[in-house]
């Protein structure tokens, strides 16, 4: 079920690469705090949010071809680094720096 229904009825269609990651790092950015913090069930809703407009980003007709790629991966380092063995050694520091480029990149 999406959680961000009134992103998902468009509103997330309308915008660009580096806001949409940009979004999504910021709910990253949200879950790497509140893990500092020990706080898991903020930290799991925070990831939850990221994976959700993971998938609105992936749906994204727009980024077909060789940015849906390193969508999908972005996606997986995210979810593996948090919940799953940490198989691609991503620190969250990593993370962090990864999208805040977008972020930077959406305000140009």
């Amino acid at each position: 079920m999406a959680i961000h229904k009134d992103m998902a009825a468009g509103r997330w269609y309308e915008m660009t690469i580096c806001e949409q990651m940009g979004n999504i790092g910021s709910e990253v950015g949200r879950a790497i705090n509140w893990e500092k913090k020990g706080n898991e069930v903020q930290k799991n809703n925070a990831l939850e949010r990221a994976l959700d407009l993971f998938d609105l980003t992936l749906d994204d007709a727009r980024w077909r071809g060789p940015r849906l790629k390193e969508i999908a991966m972005a996606r997986g380092e995210t979810a593996d680094s948090f919940y799953g063995k940490n198989e691609f050694n991503t620190d969250k520091q990593s993370l962090e720096k990864y999208f805040y480029h977008f972020a930077v990149a959406a305000r140009n």
